[in-house]
């Protein structure tokens, strides 16, 4: 059996047991737009995947950083819709310590979020979301769902469903 297809079948089991049935099916639903939860100060989970190149990515490589976790899929219209403002907001406040990462639950694969990452000139870390890190960020049941970390490691924001950017922008600005 190929490793995305055990990935798939692995983070399927885990999505189930947390309440996610439908996180990884290309036919889950994509949040609507603008659902956004109220700031968060939780400690974030430690997390750790590879990126589509293969190099070790975790959370404790981005200390003291402001970290965006977003977890997406390539079918997904809405996440595909906010990567133009991340790959602006990567851009310009990479130098002041903004960090996004994209968690694709594409069960297509990597080489298919390979391909659309080349495409969409995607210019932040991607990398394949596993059971272990879906289950590290708790239970969600839709996508796009996205987790802003401050500096110190506390979740300060979640949103499930798109968000304008420039609304977006403002939760960072004032972590930054």
């Amino acid at each position: 059996m190929k490793t995305s297809h055990v990935l798939f079948l692995a983070a399927s089991a885990t999505a189930l047991a947390i309440g996610v049935p439908s996180l990884l099916s290309s036919k889950a639903a994509a949040a609507p737009a603008g659902v956004v939860e109220a700031a968060k100060s939780e400690k974030a989970p430690d997390w750790k995947v590879s990126d589509l190149a293969g190099k070790p990515l975790s959370s404790a490589d981005l200390k003291g950083k402001v970290v965006v976790v977003d977890f997406w899929a390539t079918w997904c219209g809405p996440c595909v819709s906010e990567i133009p403002g991340y790959v602006q907001l990567q851009k310009k406040y990479d130098e002041k310590g903004l960090k996004i990462v994209g968690l694709s639950v594409d069960q297509a694969g990597p080489e298919v979020v390979k391909k659309f990452v080349q495409a969409k000139k995607i210019n932040y870390a991607i990398a394949m979301a596993d059971d272990d890190v879906i289950k590290a960020f708790g239970s969600f049941d839709a996508i796009p769902t996205t987790f802003v970390i401050d500096r110190e490691g506390r979740i300060r924001f979640k949103k499930t469903g798109s968000l304008p950017e420039e609304e977006f922008e403002a939760v960072l600005k004032e972590l930054l």
